[in-house]
């Protein structure tokens, strides 16, 4: 099936089928054996890079959708895990107000640079348990938080709004 997305000769369902198998594999990324990794990776050179997958499957509705989207969030939180403005206004928030209900037991008690990118990995092993809607929830919630905190990164530092 990679053979022919990569040849350009995969029909319409084929591409929705790969699609679907993508985002089937996608939370076991670090431990797939070789010739899986190796296709996934074809995968990926294809598109042209790993925004462009998450786009890709954005394209095709139900899990491979819902999949592109979680991954744009987890690297979001990762991304924000190493910006100190955001670990002080999110350190800041935790302070004031309690955590959301559906992080209780995913988030990390202590805020640090590690907190964010804890919780990307918390919604990335809750995929690959099987237990997709509570992997949404929490995804909703850290959205809904990031949004929370996006207010005081702008106080703090406002070339972060560029």
């Amino acid at each position: 099936m990679v053979d022919g997305f990569v040849a350009g000769t995969l029909d319409r369902d084929g591409e929705a089928e790969l699609a679907a198998q993508v985002a089937g594999l996608m939370p076991f990324h670090w431990r797939l054996p070789n010739p899986i990794a190796a296709a996934m990776s074809r995968v990926v050179t294809h598109l042209g890079g790993e925004h462009e997958l998450l786009g890709w499957l954005d394209q095709h509705p139900g899990t491979p959708r819902l999949l592109a989207r979680l991954y744009v969030l987890i690297g979001l939180l990762d991304r924000f895990s190493d910006d100190p403005a955001v670990v002080t206004a999110l350190a800041e928030l935790r302070a004031q107000a309690p955590d959301p209900p559906a992080l209780a037991g995913y988030l990390v008690p202590d805020t640090n640079s590690t907190t964010l990118a804890s919780l990307a990995t918390q919604i990335e092993s809750l995929l690959a348990d099987g237990r997709t809607d509570t992997a949404v929830e929490v995804a909703v919630a850290a959205a809904a938080m990031l949004e929370q905190v996006a207010p005081r990164v702008v106080e703090r530092d406002p070339g972060e709004a560029a």
